[in-house]
């Protein structure tokens, strides 16, 4: 695949980003697209490696490698090599619903896979991703295409993020009638509300949802399942039922102090930006303008946060995370094909370094309470460092460290430390069982529940995730529900 020489000739190159100075006056997408002869390149770079991880998704000790979509990667990085874009967007669309999405929001599990990064800086599979599928929209290569025939089978989808929409469409195209509910005034979920606009500008979002439209789905808004419409009601409409409502139980911080006012959930917040921005209003925006700004947590969702906060005018920003700073290389326990855990500076931690000379975050700290003033208000923060030390078993203990504690003042407080379930009153109405993660139990077939014709997916059934794997969740949940309304199924 690519040319054979093509890893040994060629460095990798990937999309620059817009200047972090300027691009933090807006909230366009921060990335920028290379050229297509640079692209051929990359694609180039893919070597003849016999057997690919990138495209095979696995877990391995916890951590993800490879493409859970199984995504033809080596076959279409040689087609863009070649020139031949519109045979690679039909390699790509073959296993993957929702390109425009995974390319700009995934964080590339196949690259940290790619058979040249054992020793070499990975092929540049994502920026090729998002190029070809963009190429796609603006060549006019995607267009509806509805099923020829109709089933006669009726699927309610409950939830519109990329497992409830990738359920959908292969559902679509297998020939039922689907109508998928939302319990929000847009429809994506995730994709919509959960992600701001400089990593996935709605328009493309919204792009997406219009051309299912018009391949036959059924969309419907503001609609709470369990209040506006039952169970009941929905068994009786619908031979089947995929419920993909996601990880909908915040974690939050239990701490003295914690009832101040300016202390929020990052979703709540990231949220109510989202939403003033598409319907051009302040009104309910949780604003950081003028403020000292400390994020708790250290992952994607606190960066989110950081940009956020950045774009509004904060202050300052901070960010605190339990665990120690990344390696730059790979450490011991963390091998090829694994994720690599390592040091990077994501796009927002890029803007706070631009805007405030620092990169913002804090490594092993841990907030011990909350302190507001005579209103109320949110004034300060009492943290203390912590030192890990790491066990024989691989487990590790965390130690207060003596005389580190620290006052910051701090006016808007941002909990990013990920969920601890799914929407438990949902499932208790469907009546489903449930994990101990308060997850939905899928014992009965892998993504078939207890109760006959009740289907569950995502992050729902599988706990918070990427949204790679909510799509593959999504079209594996379409399978066995075909299968159960036609007795086979011949979905991919």
């Amino acid at each position: 695949m690519g040319k054979a020489t093509g890893f040994i000739e060629y460095d990798r190159k990937t999309a620059p980003g817009r200047n972090p100075v300027e691009r933090v006056k807006d909230w366009k997408e921060y990335t920028t697209v290379l050229p297509e002869k640079e692209l051929s390149i990359q694609g180039a770079r893919c070597m003849d490696c016999g057997t690919p991880f990138c495209h095979t998704g696995q877990m391995i000790g916890g951590t993800p490698s490879g493409c859970p979509l199984y995504n033809l990667i080596p076959e279409w990085n040689d087609l863009v090599y070649r020139g031949r874009w519109k045979e690679a967007l039909d390699r790509l669309v073959k296993t993957n619903n929702f390109p425009e999405f995974t390319g700009r929001v995934c964080p590339a599990p196949c690259e940290g896979s790619c058979t040249v990064a054992i020793n070499d800086p990975a092929v540049a599979i994502k920026s090729i991703e998002k190029a070809i599928i963009d190429k796609g929209f603006e060549e006019g290569w995607i267009v509806p295409n509805p099923p020829k025939r109709r089933t006669g089978k009726h699927v309610a989808v409950v939830g519109s993020g990329p497992a409830g929409l990738a359920a959908a469409d292969q559902l679509n195209k297998a020939g039922h009638l689907v109508t998928v509910f939302e319990r929000d005034d847009r429809i994506g979920g995730l994709l919509m509300y959960g992600i701001p606009s400089m990593k996935l500008e709605k328009e493309s979002v919204e792009r997406r949802v219009n051309l299912l439209k018009n391949e036959g789905i059924e969309f419907v808004v503001n609609t709470t399942i369990g209040k506006d419409i039952t169970k009941e009601q929905l068994k009786e409409e619908y031979d089947a039922v995929i419920l993909c409502a996601g990880a909908q139980t915040h974690r939050d911080i239990v701490i003295e102090g914690r009832e101040a006012d300016g202390i929020y959930l990052a979703m709540e917040y990231l949220t109510k930006s989202i939403k003033g921005l598409l319907d051009q209003t302040d009104e309910n925006i949780i604003s950081a303008e003028g403020k000292n700004v400390i994020v708790i947590g250290g992952g994607d969702t606190g960066a989110d946060c950081i940009a956020t906060a950045i774009r509004q005018g904060a202050k300052s920003v901070v960010q605190f995370g339990k665990h120690e700073r990344q390696t730059v290389a790979r450490k011991g326990n963390n091998p090829w094909p694994q994720y690599p855990n390592t040091f990077t500076l994501d796009y927002a931690y890029a803007e706070a370094a631009a805007v405030y000379g620092e990169d913002p975050r804090e490594y092993l700290i841990s907030t011990k309470k909350f302190v507001a003033d005579e209103h109320g208000k949110l004034k300060e923060l009492h943290t203390v460092h912590m030192e890990k030390t790491y066990l024989e078993d691989g487990c590790y203990t965390m130690t207060e460290i003596q005389g580190s504690e620290q006052v910051w003042p701090v006016e808007l407080v941002l909990i990013a430390i990920g969920f601890s379930g799914t929407d438990m009153p949902l499932a208790n109405h469907f009546g489903v069982d449930t994990t101990a993660r308060n997850t939905i139990l899928s014992k009965y077939g892998k993504y078939n529940t207890n109760e006959e014709g009740i289907f569950a997916a995502g992050d729902m059934r599988r706990g918070q995730s990427l949204v790679v794997w909510a799509i593959h969740e999504g079209r594996e949940a379409a399978r066995e529900t075909d299968r159960f309304l036609m007795g086979e199924t011949k979905l991919p």
